[in-house]
């Protein structure tokens, strides 16, 4: 899971383009970069955060009316700098591209451009397989030169080779702005555009709050299958080009996404109030009582708000958190999540001292983090600690670019709430069902019909991810562990 921006047209493009990361830092973590073009692509990228990497000399030297921005989050690869993107390619025409997603089928197309196209790549990074397969299909439709039927069929290429999830944006050297998303829509993307003297400048995001930073208005929605092409006056070409089996993922909803963000014209914020209602209810009809309800900052604050409210309990921020350390569910590594849990949260003694409380929480993955914050309730001194979750149990791993356990780590995974509850060291655990989670988000009345939620179910919507896929995953993802 990862952030985007593309930017054409703009008289400010990289100071955009930063504000840009910024506003979806929380997709990632782990590195960033920026490719601007006046004529020849200006590139600076780098491990850490937006603000750690980019100086004012960078602003300076980031020269050009468009670029491509981004911040990691690694599924595929070491995680390295090697591995940060946007990526490049100088032929065809100079291509530079950056998405958010994963490709299930890394492995095997990075051996066919080895062995077919003889294309070597530079990274473990799925999104230069992705650049590359799109670039050789470019080069064989665009010989005579660059045309929007070459582009089109590239991306049509692009759909029948690569299996996953992927919304992506790019530039062409001397062309234009792009953007497509693969024909079942799990990843989300976001166009706007404002008026730049006496043209529009465009942009393509990742999440619609970028949108709102830099002071685009918000245009609709491009539909899973379509993509999109903005030349250098301005001019937008938009085409189907395989019909659309629309399945966003559920987990933005509840995670990833901003509340102040808008996914497929659903209000994240107001889909997670109603994940809360809809919790509450449950709660109740397990004939359970609390005296308090504390969030697990910050995801889960906005249902932890209406589960309060439904259930006629006070809610209270009982845990406080230190906002200089990063969203622990993705860092790297188990042991890095457990230290850092302690020292990104801290308790209000009072609000946990004799009483019952209700801890609300996003989700429950591996249980450990859940764990270390059950303890800090009981070491405030709470008589009772339950445990309620906006999501159901996770128990099969997503293979559409959050990396979010193996199957083996998965703490509901073969165990009874139960079960679950003694793991984590909690009195009892409450779980939202699937049907509710997914009522809450399309209660919403956007452009949603039908979810992913393989990470709940194990019903993978592009019914391309074979069980050798999955153990070949999990396998890369221990390794990178390790």
């Amino acid at each position: 899971m990862c952030g985007f921006i593309g930017i054409v047209g703009s008289d400010a493009a990289v100071r955009e383009i930063y504000d840009g990361l910024i506003a979806v830092q929380h997709r990632g973590q782990d590195a960033a970069g920026i490719v601007t073009y006046d004529g020849r692509f200006h590139i600076k990228k780098g491990e850490g955060l937006v603000r750690d990497i980019f100086s004012a000399a960078n602003f300076n030297r980031l020269k050009g009316e468009a670029g491509v921005g981004h911040v990691r989050y690694p599924t595929v690869g070491s995680g390295g700098g090697e591995d940060a993107q946007p990526f490049t390619v100088n032929f065809p025409f100079g291509i530079v591209m950056a998405h958010n997603g994963n490709v299930a089928n890394y492995e095997e197309l990075r051996g066919e451009l080895s062995r077919v196209d003889q294309r070597h790549l530079f990274s473990g990074c799925d999104v230069e397989v992705l650049l590359n397969v799109f670039a050789t299909a470019l080069a064989r439709e665009g010989k005579d030169g660059f045309t929007l039927e070459a582009y089109y069929a590239a991306v049509d290429e692009v759909f029948r080779k690569v299996a996953g999830a992927y919304s992506v944006t790019g530039y062409i050297a001397g062309h234009g702005l792009f953007a497509f998303r693969d024909p079942y829509g799990i990843k989300p993307i976001a166009v706007g555009r404002r008026r730049v003297n006496d043209r529009w400048a465009y942009a393509v995001a990742s999440e619609s709050v970028v949108l709102d930073t830099i002071g685009y208005e918000k245009l609709s929605t491009d539909a899973p299958g379509t993509a999109m092409f903005v030349d250098l006056e301005g001019n937008v070409d938009r085409r189907e080009v395989v019909p659309p089996k629309h399945h966003p993922c559920v987990f933005e909803f509840v995670y990833f996404a901003r509340p102040d963000s808008y996914l497929e014209g659903v209000s994240v914020y107001e889909s997670r109030l109603r994940m809360g209602r809809r919790l509450a209810s449950t709660f109740s009809k397990k004939g359970l009582s609390a005296d308090v309800v504390v969030p697990v900052p910050d995801s889960a604050r906005t249902a932890a708000l209406s589960m309060a409210q439904e259930l006629g309990l006070p809610y209270r921020e009982g845990l406080v958190k230190n906002r200089y350390v990063g969203r622990t569910f993705i860092m790297k590594s188990d042991g890095e999540r457990r230290r850092s849990v302690r020292r990104k949260l801290n308790t209000i003694e009072e609000e946990f001292r004799d009483k019952d409380v209700l801890l609300v929480d996003d989700s429950i993955v591996r249980g450990n983090t859940s764990r270390q914050i059950v303890q800090l309730a009981r070491m405030a001194g709470a008589r009772r600690v339950l445990f309620a979750s906006t999501a159901p149990p996770l128990v099969h791993p997503c293979v559409y670019g959050i990396d979010m356990s193996t199957r083996r780590e998965f703490v509901a995974r073969d165990r009874t709430h139960d079960e679950i509850a003694r793991q984590i060291d909690a009195d009892t655990v409450v779980y939202q069902e699937l049907d509710d989670l997914i009522g809450a988000v399309c209660d919403g009345k956007g452009e949603i019909d039908n979810m992913c939620a393989a990470c709940f179910s194990g019903d993978y919507p592009t019914q391309d991810i074979t069980s050798e896929m999955l153990l070949q995953i999990e396998e890369e993802r221990i390794g990178q562990g390790k």
